[in-house]
């Protein structure tokens, strides 16, 4: 339980990056400014999910107005195919029971907008400068952050990007393998690239990143874009949702829609309906690579919830910089065409979806996802449980989860029994997961209740972490 004193709350991926945001809530900033810097700090305690050499969105919310935003600072399509042997090269990531093909190199790289998205939250929406907000990333990546099991599981699973290039492979293997838990990981080349773009450099570090297809005109290009959300009215509740190009937002309202006027229990028919009706409700392929969530809400009603996402990186550090640019061009997920084979300059597709709920009450929750095309169902369940259910985000986000894809049903294994037995029943072709599992999303959510009472909570099944700032 909060108390009066109070200032904010902030859930996300690892306790580094809830740690930044609480820093900047303490020395003046709001909930945007405090999202930034947990943002600039996932590229150095989640790189294998984030890097400045990526994309992503931010639902912001502004408190003295009640306006809601969406910031689409997703990849962008190269301009032209300037480099017919731009280098792409297929590995495979080892998932334990179960390997994936992936595919890195210069030319999978489309333009990136983290930088340019996080400068234009901080330019409309921040309190603080930007040197402010990039300071407790920078300080981070010179001293080290100490690895965690699960960024230690992340680090093993793509250890063949972390290795295809010898720079890559000396700074995240450097003893010929991921670092193992416990151990520090420094990266001073990030802290100073995180310095310099507190300093306001950023044409500088993206004229670094130019590779492949990417030229400097595809930076210079570049637009962040700002759009209204995909506004759904659900029980006494508004959602804002990431609308097009972006994926999740539709198929998270068409599910709202097939549930209306029934009972809660059909969510399952719900997220079949939105699967099988996917190709005729979105227009361009969806991003479903690595990403990390941080959801913000302060004292004043500003809340923030940005969804970032690196790809897997394309193998190749930036000179000097630290971090990889993304290899979205190189998943067929992505770009279903043949190699080389995508619209130029078209903003890509995504399943990233931060979100916002306001109640008729004034009551407020941020909250987002990682977990590829699971986040359209890991988001629609906790959504439903908390607004359609009256559950607390604890125990909405801890509940059990189920996934729907071409006909095929994943589910967790603890929902009560004669639930399971329904869901074999109806989908022969499943596989029971025996315990809660990264597999299904990682929800991270923060809420400030109608009497200014704050409440967060990070999802355990990606390593979620939350705090409440006084």
């Amino acid at each position: 339980m909060t108390s009066p004193e109070h200032i904010g709350v902030v859930a996300a991926g690892h306790k580094c990056t809830t740690d930044a945001a609480g820093d900047i809530l303490r020395a003046g900033g709001n909930a945007i400014d405090a999202a930034i810097a947990a943002s600039l700090m996932a590229c150095v305690a989640e790189p294998v999910l984030a890097a400045p050499g990526g994309g992503g969105f931010a639902m912001v919310r502004q408190g003295k107005t009640g306006e809601v935003k969406l910031y689409d600072f997703f990849s962008q399509t190269p301009i032209e195919k300037r480099n017919g042997a731009a280098g792409m090269r297929e590995i495979h990531a080892n998932f334990g029971n179960a390997t994936q093909a992936f595919h890195i190199g210069p030319g999978t790289s489309a333009t990136p907008g983290f930088l340019r998205g996080l400068a234009k939250l901080s330019a409309d929406c921040g309190r603080l400068d930007l040197s402010s907000l990039s300071a407790p990333a920078a300080f981070g990546a010179r001293t080290g952050i100490t690895v965690t099991p699960y960024q230690r599981y992340l680090s093993t699973v793509v250890e063949p990007i972390l290795t295809a290039s010898p720079e890559a492979a000396a700074l995240y293997c450097s003893n010929g393998k991921a670092p193992e838990v416990g151990e520090t990981f420094i990266n001073p080349d990030l802290s100073m690239a995180l310095d310099r773009f507190g300093a306001g450099e950023i044409d500088a570090i993206e004229s670094a990143m130019i590779c492949g297809h990417l030229s400097q005109k595809d930076f210079d290009l570049y637009k962040v874009e700002e759009r209204a959300p995909l506004s759904v009215r659900i029980g006494n509740a508004t959602v804002q949702l990431n609308p097009a190009p972006a994926a999740s937002g539709q198929l998270i309202a068409h599910a709202f829609k097939v549930i209306e006027g029934h009972n809660t229990e059909a969510v399952t028919a719900a997220l079949n309906d939105a699967d099988q009706n996917r190709a005729s409700l979105l227009g361009l392929p969806a991003s479903y690579r690595g990403t990390t969530h941080i959801s913000v809400i302060d004292k004043d009603g500003n809340a923030c919830a940005i969804t970032v996402s690196n790809g897997e990186g394309n193998g190749d550090l930036v000179p000097e910089m630290g971090f990889m640019v993304n290899n979205m061009l190189g998943e067929e997920d992505v770009n279903p065409y043949p190699p080389g084979e995508w619209p130029c300059n078209t903003r890509m597709s995504s399943m990233m979806c931060p979100a916002l709920v306001e109640y008729d009450d004034g009551r407020i929750i941020a909250l987002g996802s990682g977990g590829s095309n699971r986040i359209r169902s890991a988001i629609f369940h906790v959504l439903v449980r908390v607004i359609l259910k009256n559950f607390p985000l604890k125990k909405a986000i801890r509940a059990p989860r189920l996934h729907i894809e071409k006909g095929h049903l994943d589910f967790e294994g603890f929902f009560k029994q004669p639930a399971m037995d329904a869901l074999v029943q109806t989908y022969p072709d499943h596989l029971v997961w025996p315990e809660p599992n990264m597999f299904f999303g990682g929800v991270h959510a923060v809420e400030r209740d109608a009497d200014g009472m704050f409440s967060g909570y990070g999802d355990a099944r990606r390593d979620g972490c939350s705090a409440l700032v006084k």
